[in-house]
């Protein structure tokens, strides 16, 4: 059978032509496709494939890519600081400052004690200008070069003093007693000065040692002499600074002694300070012991039967 009639929808039968016997309507399926001619469109031409000549090669680095190091996630959580490594940090500077102030207090003691020898030899006679010039010039440098030095230590001290705390909580396990505003205050305002720091310091020394949390700290001697010598340094200070509110020769002249005592006493003060912050700093963080090996002596082969005939074994020692 043919296909239908698209007109009258009768079936045609096979072989009866390319026209419907029934109504004449043509059976083959019509379509029209529009083609534009061979001229108006240009060949396609394939780009010849390129030689391989190995992977990319930059002058310069690529700007893309991964970035290097581990993954880490969007949001990190801000790593806290190591106290201890910041006061090991802090004390790599304060030592060596705390040598230097007390080198120029020594300084300026000896300027202190020659102008009064001077004011001294005064008395009997007229001084030449230029060891009066040289003395003015020698305490006019220490006197300038002191307190900034002071300064500085102090301000590193009370760092080192903050980091200290917070790490030997972390040793031994416990919350610092102080906040770290309360101990920059117990350093800074006159009156609490005389106490907080020294308690500080004993309860450093406490932690790092490691003495139970409930027992009362008992500050060490060394701990106790800068006490005494740190407490005896501010109130000297005071004394001089409303001593040199006073006027008349007399005044000026025990000044000078004042100022030699005081310069003498805060070089003391500043070694011991110096000999203090390392061995607290090293008993946060004791250094690992070194152990060598040392021949003493070599033994007969009956000292030792385990080992085969013709031999000796060797005693050694730990060290």
């Amino acid at each position: 059978m043919g296909p239908p009639c698209p007109r009258c929808g009768r079936q045609a039968p096979a072989g009866g032509g390319p026209f419907c016997p029934f109504c004449g309507r043509y059976l083959a399926a019509l379509r029209w496709v529009a083609e534009p001619p061979p001229s108006a469109t240009p060949p396609r031409q394939v780009p010849p494939r390129a030689r391989y000549t190995g992977p990319p090669r930059y002058r310069l680095l690529p700007r893309w890519g991964f970035p290097l190091g581990p993954w880490t996630p969007s949001d990190p959580e801000p790593e806290r600081p190591d106290p201890l490594v910041g006061a090991r940090t802090i004390l790599g500077s304060l030592v060596p400052l705390l040598w230097a102030t007390a080198a120029v207090a020594l300084l300026a003691a000896g300027a202190e004690v020659w102008r009064y020898v001077l004011l001294l030899a005064s008395r009997d006679g007229a001084l030449r200008a230029e060891t009066v010039a040289a003395s003015d010039a020698l305490v006019a440098s220490a006197g300038t070069v002191a307190p900034i030095l002071t300064v500085v230590v102090g301000v590193l001290m009370v760092l080192w003093t903050v980091r200290a705390a917070q790490a030997a909580g972390e040793h031994a396990q416990v919350r610092p007693s102080r906040s770290t505003r309360m101990i920059v205050l117990g350093w800074l305002v006159p009156g609490l000065n005389l106490s907080v720091p020294g308690s500080v310091l004993a309860e450093i020394e406490h932690s790092a040692i490691g003495l139970p949390a409930e027992r009362r700290p008992r500050p060490s001697r060394q701990v106790l002499v800068w006490w005494a010598l740190w407490a005896a340094s501010a109130v000297l200070t005071a004394v001089v600074l409303l001593w040199s509110l006073r006027t008349g020769v007399q005044a000026r002249a025990d000044g000078v002694v004042l100022h030699a005592v005081l310069d003498l006493l805060a070089a003391v003060t500043a070694g011991v300070t110096a000999r203090l912050v390392l061995r607290l700093t090293r008993l946060l963080a004791p250094a690992a012991p070194r152990r060598r090996e040392v021949l003493l002596r070599v033994g007969s082969a009956s000292t030792a039967p385990e080992q085969p005939k013709g031999l000796s074994a060797p005693t050694v020692s730990t060290a």
